[in-house]
């Protein structure tokens, strides 16, 4: 396999990275893929630019356009990429990302802790246990007493790590602006997270060549459900996509002169 990759992950989110893993692992068995991680310090700000700048700095290391793809927030960090250097960008998969790039789990976590009574002092942590684990029943299904606890606690460290600007004050809204790069959206129907209304919403974003492709199950993290099945998809994307830059590409032909 060519150390030069041909496609990068990217994750902002290491607490769920483990959910990612297994989707690497059915890509990298064909394509040279990289990981690419922004793990954000407790005194940095929470936002995307700075892992925009890193990004940026590391793919101008890179003397060829890559496929970039990313699940939920990193996916957003994605978008934002393509849209600014959409040359460096061989195509854009976005996994569990709405048209409202904002929308992720805990921008619904933030949502049902305001439902509690006594909103201004739902942080405490009996507040923060009881909307996570709840949160795990509706991002995974119903768990045994065990998993549930060590799923609350893998989400609650995304609470801590993730550059997610949703907060208890504020939950953002940020729609998509056109990107010239090809567009393989993804998403499961029965996930709570990105609603049927909010995929459907990208149709109006797409161009020829893009793809909205909706898995029938799996929830949030339905690549990491069926990893094999998702792979599958994204090759053929890529194959196809790749199939269509070949062919707009002019074809140089030689020419006798008449003297």
């Amino acid at each position: 396999m060519s150390s030069i990759p041909t496609a990068l992950w990217l994750s902002v989110s290491p607490a769920l990275q483990q959910f990612n893993r297994p989707l690497i692992s059915q890509l990298s068995q064909r394509h040279a893929i990289a990981l690419w991680e922004y793990n954000q310090t407790p005194d940095e700000p929470v936002t995307l630019d700075v892992p925009f700048v890193l990004l940026h700095d590391y793919l101008k290391q890179v003397d060829q356009p890559v496929h970039l793809l990313g699940h939920g927030i990193s996916g957003w960090l994605g978008m934002i990429y393509a849209q600014h250097y959409p040359e460096r960008v061989k195509s854009l998969t976005l996994l569990s990302v709405g048209a409202n790039l904002s929308v992720d789990w805990q921008s619904h976590y933030y949502a049902m802790l305001k439902t509690l009574p006594c909103a201004p002092r739902s942080g405490s942590l009996r507040d923060r246990y009881t909307i996570l684990t709840q949160m795990v029943n509706s991002l995974f299904g119903h768990q045994c007493p065990v998993k549930t606890e060590l799923l609350t606690y893998i989400l609650e460290q995304d609470l801590l790590s993730s550059p997610s600007p949703n907060t208890l004050v504020e939950q953002v809204s940020v729609t998509p602006q056109l990107t010239s790069v090809p567009l393989f959206i993804a998403g499961s129907r029965d996930d709570m997270v990105i609603s049927h209304y909010q995929f459907n919403a990208w149709k109006p974003w797409l161009k020829s060549g893009d793809l909205l492709w909706e898995c029938s199950q799996g929830r949030h993290f339905f690549h990491y459900m069926d990893s094999e099945l998702v792979s599958d998809k994204i090759t053929h994307f890529w194959q196809t996509s790749e199939r269509v830059i070949n062919d707009s590409k002019p074809v140089m032909r030689n020419s006798k002169i008449n003297r």
